[in-house]
């Protein structure tokens, strides 16, 4: 089998692809490298082509050979929608249909694709089901529903075998801090490397569902090779609820290292609870075994004390 990755020189995407290749899977990446970097790729045996998922002529290249197809080029980040909202539609809308159309086009009849518990927005419901009405909050979280719609109207309209998951808060290794852009986590432990308070918008008590990335590639390498296929969208997530005080504690106790936090004033479009309902997912995937937060942090505070 060949696989292309989408964003395969991202945090989750170049995880991804020694997941994959762990597995003997053949894998071609697509990466711009506008957020990705091709040294995640360093040990790979991975195709590379650089490229936009806007550019259809360089889809088409990396669609050459292949049966399925993990899209996770996006562009990231709610501030950063907040201050480039076309930006972020051109990258997961545009760039989601870009990649349906030419899958079409080559005959690739499955695809999973990357949306997000951002979609969710103003809905307080805890857990969070997938058939809860949704209210984005977020230009992000907007261009990430249109996304997962597309892919789940292109299995409707054409027959594709399609999947469209809704990620919440993936971390680990290979996410890196120090941009604007950062997500928690990484922002946590390198605060705490520096021995500088850690920064949180807020009170601290929003919380979210953290799921470490070695389950999520599982998860995907799993749908991939067994062409899974869904009419909904699917939360990719397994229904914890830590708030940013209990992240700082747990931070704290698998450190060993005296924490000091800094609150900050929230941020527009942020959600503030987060959790996962996972019984679609546990139906569709019932051997995984997620990781705990405990081990997930430990093993990402390891690889960023070793990047340093």
């Amino acid at each position: 089998m060949r696989l292309l990755i989408t964003g395969g020189a991202g945090f989750i995407g170049s995880n991804l692809t020694k997941a994959a290749e762990a597995e003997n899977i053949d894998v071609t990446v697509l990466d711009d490298l506008s957020t990705g970097h091709r040294a995640n790729l360093d040990g790979t045996r991975a195709r590379f082509v650089e490229g936009s998922v806007l550019d259809r002529r360089c889809v088409r290249d990396a669609l050459t050979g292949v049966d399925t197809v993990v899209h996770l080029a996006a562009l990231g980040s709610v501030p950063r929608s907040i201050k480039d909202p076309m930006a972020s539609h051109m990258a997961n809308a545009t760039g989601t249909l870009t990649v349906l159309e030419e899958s079409r086009d080559a005959g690739v009849e499955h695809i999973a694709v990357s949306s997000s518990s951002s979609v969710y927005g103003m809905n307080p419901a805890l857990p969070k089901g997938e058939r809860e009405w949704v209210r984005p909050m977020s230009p992000y979280a907007v261009s990430k529903l249109a996304a997962e719609q597309y892919v789940l109207a292109y299995q409707q309209s054409f027959g594709m075998r399609t999947l469209a998951f809704r990620f919440f808060n993936v971390y680990g290794p290979g996410q890196r801090a120090g941009h604007v852009y950062a997500a928690v986590i990484p922002v946590f432990i390198d605060a705490m490397l520096r021995g500088v308070p850690l920064p949180i918008n807020g009170d601290g008590s929003n919380s979210r569902d953290f799921t470490y990335v070695r389950t999520v590639c599982q998860v995907l390498v799993d749908a991939a090779t067994r062409r899974v296929t869904h009419p909904e969208p699917v939360n990719l997530a397994f229904g914890t609820n830590t708030t940013l005080t209990s992240l700082v504690d747990t931070l704290r106790d698998v450190s060993g290292r005296p924490v000091e936090v800094e609150h900050r004033e929230p941020r527009p479009g942020d959600v503030s609870h987060s959790q996962a309902d996972n019984a679609t997912l546990r139906s569709l995937f019932p051997d995984i075994a997620p990781v705990t937060l405990d081990r997930g942090l430990t093993e990402t505070l390891a690889w960023m004390e070793a990047s340093r």
